[in-house]
């Protein structure tokens, strides 16, 4: 997975009725583009994440 600053991780809930999680990536630690990323989320959170396979990058030029 390959992601950029001010990209933003959709992660998908994994229970029904579950929403999805989303949080813009601030920084990228990993080799260039690549995890892990420092995120945060839309109440101020910040934490360092390696999305799963339940997670798609959402690119900036695209929105």
């Amino acid at each position: 997975m390959e992601a950029d600053k001010g990209d933003r991780l959709v992660v998908h809930g994994r229970i029904v009725g579950e929403e999805d999680r989303v949080v813009e990536v601030m920084e990228v630690l990993g080799p260039p583009r690549t995890p892990p990323f420092r995120v945060r989320d839309e109440h101020g959170h910040e934490s360092i994440m390696v999305p799963g396979p339940d997670s798609q990058v959402d690119h900036r030029e695209a929105r």
